[in-house]
């Protein structure tokens, strides 16, 4: 557990307040802070300095809380200060900020080909308006929809034109935020070209290091697609060993996701701690020598970093390696080293280089589950007692598990939405297929050239994975594998932190008041989700929900839904927007129906266009009802006007008396630009869903 006195932890101590100014910065990241953050810091570091130089004179060991008060303030505004400086919108030559018809622009990732289309992201270096050049600087992300682009590769200059566009927010609630997980990237436009509007200035150009290694992890991908013949094997052996991602298909990550060990598929402490573990072994008889430690230690950091090489130096594999580098580095030079010391030097340095890694979630899970492993897990394993030795190994194993998984669950619930109920035993299941997956991958491409030898190597890690992947399926088709529809606040996933370690406080430290505030705080997030249900079960609602080319309205009644749409459930665009909003209002039985279909269910009625929800009517305008002329005006709350009918607003007031007009994605941009401009002269209350936030409407 966190040790009583403070002193064995000052590095997370002073970690703490820097990690706040970060955090607060990334919501306030405007430059206009700068000026008195920068002022702040200079005026708190003056001060500091003065009281340091004149500690005995004014007695200040009277009030050593003043020195805390301070240092935590500086790292405070420094953490601020540093993510404000970080953001690519706050410098002046960002290229949004400037006129260009063109951008020359350096390609700073891998190029991913998936579904015809190459994605990437780019450095802009020049913006150029009437052949006038300037230096430009920030990052762009790129789609090509070209067959021709798979030349592409990391430091290839390309010109392209200056029609790029802001990342568009989501649109529907419940939907994924796109725009701010690419601004924790610092990346805040994007462009879609098609074969033909760009050229190219130049090759390798990039960083030589990062270029080598990204050649060396294709070339690494291509031996195993030379013996490896399960498409999914060889996507599970480039994800797991060389975190290269790509291939992946849905049902693997399915699979993988429902079973709580979608952390397998990320190169992690763990898989760097495997390579670890063997060259540990490998290199034990150096011990024996007088600098043997040193230099065992030094062999193993160069050998890590060249495992991360592999990778590609993956942000989740340079995390690993700079975690199990300090480890490593902290057992060889100190006689006692406490863990979240170096785990907190690990992260400083890492935000350090980039202080928007926090906001990665990987980073956060990863970092929370190795403070679970040295926190947590001690206090769970001492649960249970074993005098057999294979007993006791197996429940070490498990409170490991436990550990982690009890330390990460408010985060992923936060983020994924669900709970792998089998997480035990999938983990336990896991652990030797991993390890063999390891090893023999690694073994297989070291050996690759050794005839005989690679392909019993390349058995072995394909017959790994497809034994591993078929008894996780096994499991993900298990009844009650996963509780999904977790939808926590904010205020929630800070509820659950607080009952989680006041709880696990509490048993090690047995303090009564541990035990109040644990069930103090798990009382109110059952409150918290009771209401929401509550209020949920009682809602009744319309939700004209935004796509871009297609249809999608949802009926609630309680916990029961109608979604009229033209999409399957299977769909790609289904699963994005529409999914999520039912799953976020706890939507538990929907119906789907298209269209043109007539429905009667005991709270809506539908025939032909006309549909007829509790208190409010909605009519269905497309194409058919364009020709239809009624012998007097029919009255409704919402006109849905979808599938282009090209008619005038005039036209449709001379049948339909409505309050709102609503406008889908599946009309024109043309048509829409017209309907809008009719609207406004005839000041009609209109929605349109095209490129906008989707249109809430509470039934009575």
């Amino acid at each position: 557990m966190i040790a009583n006195h403070k002193g064995e932890i000052p590095v997370v101590l002073l970690l703490l307040p820097w990690l706040l100014g970060i955090t607060i910065g990334i919501n306030f990241i405007s430059a206009n802070y700068l000026p008195v953050l920068a002022g702040a810091f200079i005026g708190l570091g003056i001060v500091f300095i003065i009281l340091n130089l004149n500690y005995q004179r004014l007695a200040l060991y009277k009030l050593r809380w003043l020195g805390g008060l301070l240092m935590n303030l500086i790292l405070f505004t420094a953490g601020w200060i540093g993510v404000i400086s970080y953001n690519e919108l706050n410098n002046q030559h960002h290229f949004s900020k400037l006129p260009a018809q063109y951008l020359a622009v350096k390609i700073n990732s891998e190029p991913q080909f998936k579904n015809g289309l190459v994605r990437f992201t780019a450095s802009v270096e020049q913006s150029i308006l009437n052949k006038q050049v300037t230096t430009a600087n920030g990052t762009l992300l790129i789609t090509l929809k070209d067959d021709a682009a798979v030349w592409l590769q990391y430091g290839d200059e390309l010109l392209i034109p200056a029609t790029y566009t802001a990342v568009d927010p989501p649109y529907n609630p419940g939907e994924f935020n796109y725009k701010n997980y690419l601004a924790h990237q610092n990346i805040y436009y994007q462009l879609f070209l098609y074969q033909g509007q760009y050229k190219s200035l130049g090759r390798n150009s990039g960083n030589p290091l990062i270029a080598y290694a990204l050649k060396l992890r294709q070339q690494m991908v291509l031996r195993f697609k030379t013996q490896l013949h399960d498409p999914d094997a060889i996507a599970v052996a480039s994800t797991l060993i060389l975190g290269y991602k790509a291939d992946l298909s849905n049902d693997v990550l399915r699979a993988y996701s429902k079973t709580g060990t979608i952390h397998v598929l990320s190169v992690s402490g763990a898989h760097v701690a495997i390579i670890y573990l063997l060259l540990q072994w490998m290199l034990g008889f150096l011990n024996g020598y007088k600098y043997g430690k040193h230099l065992k230690m030094t062999v193993i950091i160069l050998l890590i970093w060249y495992y991360a090489m592999l990778s590609g130096f993956s942000p989740a594999v340079c995390r690993a390696a700079v975690m199990i580098s300090m480890v490593i580095i902290g057992n060889t030079f100190a006689r006692y080293n406490n863990m979240l010391n170096i785990l907190a030097i690990s992260a400083f340095l890492l935000l350090l280089y980039n202080p928007l890694f926090i906001t990665d979630v990987g980073f956060q899970l990863s970092y929370l589950a190795v403070v679970g492993l040295i926190v947590l897990q001690p206090v769970v394993y001492k649960w249970f007692t074993f005098k057999n030795k294979w007993v006791d190994k197996l429940w070490a194993l498990c409170s490991v598990s436990i550990a982690a998984q009890v330390i990460t669950f408010p985060l992923s619930a936060f983020y994924f939405h669900q709970f792998p109920v089998y997480f035990l035993v999938s983990n336990l299941l896991i652990i030797i297929p991993t390890m063999v997956i390891m090893y023999s991958g690694v073994c297989y491409l070291l050996f690759s050239w050794v005839p005989m030898l690679s392909t019993v190597l390349a058995w072995v890690l394909e017959k790994s994975i497809l034994l591993m992947n078929k008894s996780l399926v096994i499991i993900e088709n298990t009844p009650f594998a996963s509780i999904g529809k977790i939808w926590f606040t904010a205020t929630e996933h800070l509820l659950a932190y607080a009952f989680i370690i006041s709880l696990f406080y509490f048993l090690y430290d047995k303090k009564a008041w541990l035990l109040r505030l644990s069930i103090a705080c798990l009382l109110l997030l059952c409150i918290s989700i009771s209401l929401k249900r509550y209020d949920s079960a009682n809602t009744r609602s319309i939700a004209f929900l935004s796509l871009r080319k297609n249809t999608a309205i949802v009926f609630k009644s309680g916990n029961s839904a109608v979604i009229l749409t033209n999409l399957p459930s299977t769909d790609k665009y289904y699963s994005y927007s529409v999914q999520p909003y039912l799953d976020s209002s706890k939507i538990s039985n929907a119906s789907l129906y298209p269209l043109a279909n007539n429905i009667n269910v005991p709270y809506l009625k539908k025939q032909g266009g006309l549909i007829q929800f509790y208190d409010k009517r909605i009519l269905i305008y497309d194409s058919d009802q364009a020709y239809i002329q009624l012998p007097e005006k029919l009255k409704t709350d919402y006109l849905y006007i979808t599938g282009n009918p090209q008619i005038s607003l005039q036209q449709i007031s001379g049948n339909y008396d409505y309050q709102t007009l609503v406008i889908d994605g599946s009309n024109t941009g043309k048509f829409i630009d017209r309907l809008e401009v009719e609207a406004k002269a005839m000041h009609v209350n209109y929605s349109i869903l095209k490129r906008n936030k989707s249109l809430i409407a509470v039934s009575n």
